[in-house]
């Protein structure tokens, strides 16, 4: 067993090893994934992030020390194999591996504590407990690998959008948007919060000047959910920009999630073949549905609701038996949106927010802001919090606050449909529920 790497390097990744690799000698470091001694022959399949290879060794022709090695070798261990390359139909990408040596860089402890090549299930908790053997999983990598390209498309898209990346705090001295959903922490002397929304730091950015900005980044809330959609830490994509009014960061948000699509389907053909998930790009415009409209097709579902209620669990389930992709739902009533969602000029009871669904999942909420300190202090007063403790925020708005607007998409929950997975846990590395915070 090799202690240190030395000289070796690795010189291809499985998919990168084909027929035209025919001949060439290569080297492969990965994890032992499955052993058949037949006697006379030995196979050894070695996966790496990006697929699997047969290792091929018969016992006549492959030298006696290679053969050892290969006998010592356990599940899941890690090793770098070097060796040539030659045809094989029934293989992965169709070719082999004759190995001219093999050498264990770490031994895995048997028995493992779960699978990875899932010949035997595992319940989701077992697999959250040994998360770390879970993400060998060709199907669950295949999902990680979909989320990079979401997060690195969109800030493509921002980039080449004319926004600014900014990083707000997650140490909060008060509620982003009141109530009691916040993680209490102790800030040295005082009590402090971990932050649930970047939404007060944008609106400060527009009164900075920077005019379009976006954040990719960690949102935390203490709600007691303990649902399939529903964590603790969440990431968030965050975006707001000046100037611009809700119809106005609907569109962006349109493109957004469209590049989105089309990003995916072209550089993670091969993942989404993994999930099996049929993802086609989706029209536009998305469909426009006014708030009075969805509490009357909710209603004729035979879900009771009145308005100015927000969605239930059921009134969600019965929109998406009427929408089946992305649609917007708009003119929520005011009294149910944060304080600083600007209310209609015409009609106060209804306000400038939206959320964009995804049949019966809500996937983003936006609005255009209240930009008027005097408005904006009235509104924090109705909802029943304190105006002193927003001094910072509001002071913000006393010298040039310009009209202006944004939203928030949930990524974990985005990667939910792009992928496939019912179970929101499933599109994050380590969940942190409401029961889970190890590991």
């Amino acid at each position: 067993m090799a202690s240190l790497l030395s000289d070796l390097r690795r010189t291809h990744y499985t998919k990168n090893i084909n027929s035209n690799s025919v001949g060439n000698e290569i080297t492969i470091m990965g994890w032992v994934h499955e052993i058949r001694d037949l006697g006379g022959i030995i196979f050894v399949l070695i996966r790496d992030r990006e697929g699997r290879i047969q290792i091929t060794a018969p016992t006549k022709h492959v030298d006696q020390e290679v053969l050892d090695t290969i006998r010592k070798l356990r599940k899941e261990s890690v090793v770098s194999v070097k060796g040539k390359v030659q045809d094989a139909g029934k293989a992965p990408n169709g070719v082999e591996i004759i190995p001219t040596e093999i050498i264990i860089l770490n031994e895995a402890n048997q028995p493992l504590p779960m699978d990875p090549t899932d010949k035997v299930k595992a319940e989701i908790d077992t697999r959250l407990d040994s998360r770390f053997i879970d993400l060998r999983r060709e199907n669950i990598t295949a999902i990680f690998k979909i989320k990079s390209q979401i997060l690195h498309s969109t800030r493509d898209f921002f980039q080449n959008n004319g926004f600014m990346e900014i990083n707000t705090p997650k140490l909060v001295a008060s509620a982003t948007e009141g109530g009691t959903e916040l993680f209490p922490i102790t800030y040295f002397e005082r009590e402090a919060f971990l932050g649930q929304s970047p939404q007060l730091y944008k609106q400060m950015m527009m009164a900075a000047g920077f005019d379009k900005v976006y954040e990719i980044a960690q949102i935390f809330r203490a709600e007691e959910h303990d649902t399939l959609r529903h964590l603790n830490e969440a990431i968030s994509i965050d975006m707001e920009a000046s100037f611009l009014d809700d119809k106005d960061v609907m569109d962006i948000l349109e493109k957004l999630i469209n590049k989105v699509i089309y990003d995916v389907i072209d550089t993670e053909n091969h993942s989404l073949e993994i999930l099996d998930s049929k993802l086609e790009l989706c029209g536009c415009p998305f469909p426009v549905v006014k708030y009075d409209e969805a509490v009357d097709i909710i209603n004729s579902k035979g879900v009771e609701m009145e308005w100015g209620d927000d969605l239930s669990r059921a009134a969600e389930k019965a929109l998406g038996e009427v929408y089946d992709n992305f649609y917007f739902l708009t003119d929520w009533p005011t009294e149910i949106k944060p304080f600083y969602v600007m209310p209609n000029e015409k009609d106060p009871t209804i306000s400038h927010a939206f959320d964009l669904m995804y049949k019966n999942l809500e996937i983003s909420s936006g609005a255009m802001r209240v930009h008027q300190h005097d408005l904006l202090v009235e509104k924090i007063s109705e909802k029943g919090l304190n105006p002193d403790s927003f001094g910072s925020y509001l002071k913000s708005f006393d010298y040039g606050m310009p009209p202006h607007s944004g939203w928030g998409v949930g990524a974990d929950r985005l990667t939910m449909v792009l992928t496939g997975v019912n179970n929101i846990r499933e599109a994050v590395l380590f969940p942190r529920d409401r029961r889970r915070l190890t590991p």
